[in-house]
């Protein structure tokens, strides 16, 4: 029988937080992880940080993280301390790297996808389940191209704050994955829980897209002797052709100043808290600030749901 990890959460201070990618301009997806992690920590009377998760260059959109920045402020959110920046922790990440080499606990890996594509025993949650081909060395002739953390056969087992218990075997569903990659860029799984370590967050609310990836994470906290944060994944606002609702999506879903309020109350509606319309007339951050005082999260679905903005 597999060893079962689990989460054993504390009374400790809600420190919350919104990781944006700067990838292009706020839209109605990643406004709802800016609304319910704010509404879970400020309802709590806890804090509320912001970090622009710019680790990837070539998908940064120039001006984008400023322009999102200016318009939360505008929307009435406020955050806790100083804005962080993944692109300027590279040092840090490298030193994490270097700490679970030196356990025993990452290894260099000269596969390429296509290797992998074609030796994987199956498909896993997001990719072909990595089949250990580098776990006892880089073969001969071969140089490495990332780094992988080594999985042991264990079920990490956590309590989604929306979704109930979830459970995933690593070793079966996942294999050892990257935190390293072959383009020198440090993969989002070691940069966001470092991130999170390090800034003391203790409630990540997001996406349920990223559900499958919060194993791995919790995995991670575990390697480094960490506490795993709670975890409450929101769910997902899906388009007019049955997909998430993102920045693919160009202008629909765009989320601007002018439309601040409406996006706002859409958002508190999407998210269950059934706002009257005659909140429509207030500003945003009176908006926000109702939102905070009427916040029932019990209310939040448990499932994906359909919106469409051809009239807004």
């Amino acid at each position: 029988m597999d060893n079962l990890l689990r989460i054993n959460h504390s009374s400790q201070p809600v420190v919350g937080r919104f990781a944006p990618s700067p990838t292009g301009p706020l839209h109605f997806g990643t406004l709802l992880a800016a609304l319910g992690s704010y509404l879970l920590a400020k309802a709590s009377g806890g804090s509320w940080l912001l970090r622009i998760e710019d680790l990837d260059p070539p998908r940064v959109v120039a001006g984008a993280a400023e322009d999102i920045i200016r318009l939360m402020e505008q929307l009435g959110f406020e955050w806790d301390g100083v804005v962080l920046y993944q692109s300027q922790r590279y040092e840090r990440y490298l030193q994490v790297l270097e700490q679970l080499r030196n356990q025993g606990r990452v290894f260099d890996c000269c596969c390429s996808r296509r290797e992998i594509l074609a030796s994987a025993p199956h498909a896993g949650e997001e990719a072909p389940v990595y089949p250990g081909t580098c776990r006892n060395g880089i073969r001969r002739d071969r140089v490495e191209r990332s780094v992988r953390l080594r999985v042991s056969n264990e079920s990490i087992v956590f309590q989604d704050g929306i979704f109930g218990t979830q459970q995933q075997n690593l070793e079966a569903e996942v294999g050892d994955f990257i935190l390293h990659r072959a383009d020198g860029l440090f993969a989002y799984q070691l940069a966001v829980v470092v991130d999170d370590i390090d800034t003391g967050v203790t409630q990540v609310v997001r996406g349920a897209d990223l559900l499958s990836s919060t194993p791995r994470q919790i995995y991670l906290y575990n390697c480094l002797n960490a506490a795993v944060p709670e975890y409450f994944h929101l769910p997902l606002a899906i388009g007019d052709n049955g997909k998430k609702l993102s920045k693919r999506h160009g202008q629909i879903g765009s989320v601007t100043r002018e439309n601040g309020v409406t996006m706002l109350w859409r958002a508190l509606e999407f998210l269950g808290q059934s706002p009257p319309n005659g909140l429509l007339c207030l500003s945003a951050g009176e908006l926000l600030r109702w939102g905070v005082e009427n916040f029932h999260p019990d209310l939040i679905p448990k499932r994906n749901s359909r919106i469409s903005f051809s009239e807004s």
